[in-house]
C-alpha cells in the first residue's frame, strides 16, 4: 500500500500535552517535518524553553536541552559554538523570549549567531495562568488585566519582529501564523527557509508565529483562531521583514 501521509520521523511517540485547541502542536509538526525534510535530525539540537513548551525535548526526536527562563538564546550560542556542524534552535513562547529573554536574544541576533529562534506569540503568558505578557494586544483582559490592557498603564505591545529587522546580524525574519491551512503551509514553508539558511551558515534567522490559547483567552478552539485572524494580524501583521538572500540579490 502506498503511504500518503505519516508522522513525522522528527517527532516522538508521546502524547502532547498542550490543551485542546492550542496551536503549539501544528508548529511542532511543522518544525519536525522541516527537520526531516532537510536530512538533519541526527544532528539538530533543540532547546526548549519554560513556558508551555517547557517540555518540547519530550515531542522532537532529535538532541535537546532544558535551559533557565528566557536564556534559550544564550545556550544556543555556545552549543552552536562547540558543535558549528550541529542544526541549532530554540523554541520559545512570547513570556520567556519577548520579557525575561529578550536581552539574551537581541544580542544572539546583533552577533549573527548561526542559530534559528522558533517565536511562538499567543499574546499571553499561557503556563502560568494567563497574565498579561509582552506581546498582550491592547484591550486584551487577562489575569493580571482584568479591565483588558492599557496603554498608559501597561504600555503598548512589543513588536519583536519589528524591533529585530532592524538589527544587521539577522539574515531571514517572517512573522506567520497557522490560523487556516494557508497559513499553515507558509509557516512550514518560512520555518523550512530559516532551517535551510542556517545550514548555508547565513547567520541569525528567526520565525515569529502567531499562535492560539483558547483556554487562558476564554474561547472556544474556532473561536480562538478567528480572534488571531481577526486581531492579532491587525496588531502584528504577517509579512517577511527580513530575507538577506533576496536582498543580497537585489
Amino acid at each position: 500500500m502506498e503511504i500518503k501521509y505519516q508522522k513525522s520521523k522528527g517527532l516522538t511517540d508521546k502524547p502532547l500535552s498542550y490543551c485542546p485547541g492550542c496551536t503549539h502542536g501544528i508548529i511542532h509538526k511543522l518544525v519536525a517535518e522541516s527537520l526531516e525534510e532537510l536530512g538533519v535530525l541526527d544532528h539538530t539540537v533543540g532547546v526548549a524553553s519554560v513556558g508551555c513548551s517547557v517540555f518540547s525535548y519530550e515531542f522532537f526526536n532529535c538532541d535537546m536541552i532544558q535551559c533557565p527562563h528566557g536564556r534559550a538564546a544564550a545556550v544556543a550560542t555556545g552549543i552552536k559554538r562547540t558543535h558549528p556542524e550541529d542544526i541549532v534552535f530554540t523554541y520559545q513562547g512570547d513570556g520567556d523570549l519577548a520579557s525575561i529573554g529578550i536581552a539574551e536574544t537581541i544580542h544572539a541576533a546583533n552577533r549573527g549567531e548561526n542559530i534559528t529562534i522558533i517565536f511562538v506569540n499567543n499574546a499571553v503568558y499561557g503556563m502560568t495562568g494567563g497574565q498579561m505578557a509582552p506581546t498582550s494586544l491592547i484591550g486584551q483582559k487577562t489575569t493580571t488585566s482584568p479591565m483588558g490592557r492599557d496603554a498608559h498603564m501597561h504600555g503598548n505591545p512589543i513588536h519583536i519582529s519589528e524591533m529585530f529587522s532592524q538589527i544587521e546580524g539577522v539574515s531571514y525574519l517572517e512573522r506567520c501564523s497557522v490560523h487556516n491551512p494557508r497559513q499553515v503551509r507558509n509557516a512550514k514553508n518560512a520555518i523550512k527557509k530559516a532551517f535551510s539558511y542556517q545550514k548555508e551558515g547565513r547567520g541569525f534567522t528567526m520565525i515569529e508565529i502567531l499562535s492560539t490559547c483558547p483556554v487562558n483567552w476564554g474561547k472556544t478552539p474556532q473561536d480562538a483562531l478567528k480572534w488571531v485572524e481577526d486581531e492579532m494580524t491587525k496588531v502584528f501583521p504577517l509579512k517577511v521583514f527580513k530575507d538577506a538572500g533576496v536582498e543580497s540579490h537585489e
